[in-house]
């Protein structure tokens, strides 16, 4: 009889009687691809073989495998941790692979490398993650292959070492990943809201099954649960599934309805507390349109509406101040190729004579020092191949026709330097010579600020990240300061005393929207042919704007994830019937199977007599061999 009944009982779950072959055999195919891709993926194992399930409510895999599985998850957190915090520090860039070269004297952009391999390690993790989480959800035994685990504890070491180095040698970088929040937060706020939606159609079927799981086991053991009464702890433990799913679910969507209470965004603000676009000073010229710190480079900085230009100056063997950021000439000259013997050797223990005819422009045509920066026309490429070392009193001549502001950093000379002691005199001495308008001048350098203030008294001098008590002492009216220091309150107490703030050296556009938020004066920029064409604040909004879109993303989330649960309920409540049903029918044997698939189907037995009796008290234990083992054949037909 069970037979019959498990032959016609399977003709009824994969289709009609009269089902073409070969659409079973594709449906088949299908399924075991699928199976096989996720086992193959995971385990190695890509020969397809029947996989025995775990019952629902039970543990699928054994203790080694969780402890897997738990380093997976790690591999996966701290990678997207890195992957993070190197994206948003892409400001960065060109500053680490500056220190790379200085260790390895290779320029090559280190920093995409190291951006691609976060992305990479980030990849693997969420997709061999996602993959168990599948093979989970089929109730397949975990078996993560040796290789995958030799590969996920690698993840771990490689992340906690980069991680760990970022916070000893560059702790204020953690500081970008905050100024990325401060200004992202209300987008990351409604995208995770979306993401939250996404969520509860998955979770919302895996509670609607553990709930189908727990009435099918009560109307199964409806006869005899007073013979069994260990099968309890089943339903409690299904019940416990059902919580620890839906209530975390609940909570975070709560929190992130209420998020918005406790965000503060310097661009959320009403457009008449807007301040005026930041002026902008070029970073040693335009560097991604000309080699840094030549005079194609301040021209074109010019030309893009730069209002200053900064440089940093060095003074010769010979008494001439010239412009060049490193301390050596190797990387931005071709002095290894016309004198190798020297090519570390420190900037200032050459004579102008020789710095005048090195060539500064064949490098950057080269390397292109920045990811992403605009390609050269030829003419320009050209002109940049014979870009030479200006000196500083050219500079000067530009600056003083274009009528633009000059700041720069002033490096000391070497022991034995002709100059040591009197570097500042002799740059005051070529600026006054020049005839430039004081007023042009901000005065950085900390040295000698007495003789400096006593020459030129006109010079606007410009002081660090200091007290406001010492600003006031020392009569300074502008400050220049890294752009991380934006993190504590914008720097609100020095714009309350009327200080003109400069931040360096902001390329990103986000990074400027914020500092133009934060209603700073002017900033450095390396990228000033792109910030220049902003017409306001990326992600500005009014506070009624994103009041608005909060309020609609809470209605909106909470009607689409209140839908989706009652939907899925709703099909739970069709199945009771169904089972109501099944136990008053008179005649025929109900499938079971089929009310998990939201299906009702009486199965006739042949040859036997319609009615089935109950299964009495005495006969529950066998009655329950009996279903377990039917069960057993289904799963394997």
């Amino acid at each position: 009889m069970h037979e019959d009944i498990l032959a016609e009982s399977g003709n009824k779950k994969t289709g009609n009687s009269d089902e073409n072959p070969s659409q079973w055999l594709e449906r088949c195919f299908n399924r075991k691809c699928y199976i096989t891709f996720l086992t193959g993926c995971y385990s190695c194992h890509w020969q397809y073989r029947e996989w025995e399930t775990a019952e629902l409510g039970s543990c699928c895999c054994s203790w080694k495998e969780q402890f897997s599985y738990l380093c997976l998850i790690i591999a996966f957190v701290l990678s997207v941790i890195f992957l993070f915090v190197w994206a948003e520090t892409s400001n960065e860039y060109n500053g680490f692979d500056w220190v790379v070269y200085l260790g390895t004297k290779r320029w090559f952009l280190w920093s995409i490398i190291m951006l691609s391999t976060a992305g990479i390690l980030t990849a693997y993790t969420s997709l061999l993650l996602l993959i168990g989480a599948f093979l989970l959800w089929e109730r397949i035994e975990l078996y993560l292959h040796t290789c995958h685990k030799v590969l996920v504890l690698l993840v771990i070491a490689l992340c906690s070492f980069l991680l760990a180095v970022l916070n000893q040698y560059w702790r204020d970088k953690w500081l970008i990943a905050g100024l990325s929040l401060k200004i992202f937060a209300p987008f990351v706020h409604m995208t995770l809201i979306t993401v939250m939606i996404i969520i509860s159609w998955p979770l919302a079927i895996c509670v609607a099954h553990l709930e189908s799981e727990v009435r099918i086991r009560r109307y199964k053991m409806a006869g005899y649960e007073h013979e069994v009464p260990e099968s309890c702890n089943i339903f409690t433990r299904l019940r416990a599934l059902q919580i620890a799913a839906g209530l975390p679910f609940l909570l975070i969507l709560l929190c992130l309805y209420l998020m918005p209470l406790g965000i503060y965004s310097p661009c959320i603000l009403k457009k008449e507390n807007l301040g005026p676009k930041p002026k902008f000073f070029g970073h040693r010229g335009a560097p991604m349109l000309a080699p840094e710190n030549t005079m194609m480079s301040f021209e074109k900085a010019v030309e893009h509406g730069a209002s200053g230009l900064e440089t940093d100056v060095y003074l010769s063997w010979d008494e001439v101040p010239f412009l060049m950021h490193d301390y050596d000439l190797s990387r931005t000259t071709n002095i290894r190729e016309v004198l190798p013997s020297s090519a570390y050797k420190h900037t200032a223990n050459f004579n102008w004579t020789f710095l005048s005819t090195l060539n500064a422009g064949q490098w950057f045509v080269k390397h292109k020092p920045f990811f992403g920066m605009p390609p050269l026309s030829e003419a320009d490429e050209r002109r940049a191949s014979s870009q030479t070392i200006p000196s500083l009193a050219e500079l000067l001549e530009l600056a003083k026709n274009e009528k633009k502001f000059v700041i720069f950093d002033l490096f000391g000379p070497p022991p034995n330097h002709p100059l040591r002691k009197t570097f500042v005199r002799r740059v005051v001495r070529v600026i006054l010579d020049s005839k430039i308008e004081q007023r042009l001048i901000f005065w950085l350098p900390g040295h000698d600020r007495k003789y400096v203030r006593s020459m030129a008294p006109g010079f606007q001098h410009v002081g660090r990240l200091r007290t406001l008590e010492e600003l006031a002492n020392e009569n300074m009216s502008i400050i220049n300061v890294d752009y991380k220091r934006l993190f504590y309150s914008g720097l609100r107490h020095y714009k309350a005393a009327k200080i003109r703030i400069n931040v360096y050296t902001v390329n990103e556009p986000w990074l400027f929207s914020l500092a133009w938020c934060y209603r700073i004066n002017s900033v450095t920029t390396d990228n000033i042919q792109v910030l220049n064409q902003l017409s306001h604040p990326l992600f500005f909004m009014t506070p009624g704007n994103y009041t608005f879109i909060w309020l609609f993303m809470v209605a909106a989330s909470a009607i689409i994830i209140g839908f989706v649960f009652c939907y899925h309920w709703i099909k739970e409540l069709k199945k009771e019937r169904w089972l109501e049903e099944a136990t008053t029918a008179p005649t025929g044997l109900f499938n079971l199977e089929n009310v998990r698939e939201g299906t009702t189907m009486e199965t006739e037995v042949p040859h036997q007599k319609p009615d089935v009796p109950p299964i009495s008290g005495s006969s529950a234990p066998k009655a329950k061999k009996e279903l377990k083992e039917t069960k057993n054949t289904k799963g394997k037909l």
